[in-house]
């Protein structure tokens, strides 16, 4: 059976409860087991993935979280750096990860995405991880003739 680590930011309480509710429906619909961990914010998750993954647990995982535009470059810095340490996990360690971490302008922005009867996105991020962990089953079953 497949198994699923969510990792949730949860800086932003309700749009990370919504984000999880999209995630976690689209997983249960799918026959999928999950685990959830709280982390505080959007650069502590792939750190928090790399840890799982040295257990050898979990078949792919789902980041799920938000970064909302603010006065300072802060913003610029955690959008870049979470997207890009979750690219080094799946490049470099071939992990399964569906990204589901938000970068929006305003809060507005971020309730819609997060909201599982419109943007769904913590719900694509689920189904992003599935496909990749099917693809990844697939090609390692693949032996040249």
């Amino acid at each position: 059976m497949t198994h699923v680590l969510i990792v949730s930011s949860t800086f932003y309480e309700d749009i990370a409860e919504d984000l999880l509710h999209g995630a976690t429906a689209h997983l249960t619909s799918a026959g999928v087991t999950y685990e959830v961990i709280g982390v505080p914010g959007a650069l502590e998750i792939p750190a928090v993935i790399r840890f799982a993954i040295a257990t050898g647990k979990y078949d792919g995982y789902v980041a799920l979280g938000c970064v909302i535009r603010g006065e300072t470059s802060h913003y610029d810095i955690v959008c870049r750096e979470s997207a890009r340490g979750l690219m080094i996990l799946s490049m470099q360690l071939s992990a399964a990860i569906g990204n589901g971490i938000l970068t929006v302008d305003t809060a507005g922005q971020a309730q819609v995405r997060a909201d599982s009867y419109q943007g769904d996105k913590g719900g694509h991020a689920a189904a992003a991880c599935l496909q990749l962990i099917d693809i990844k089953r697939k090609l390692s079953e693949t032996k040249p003739a």
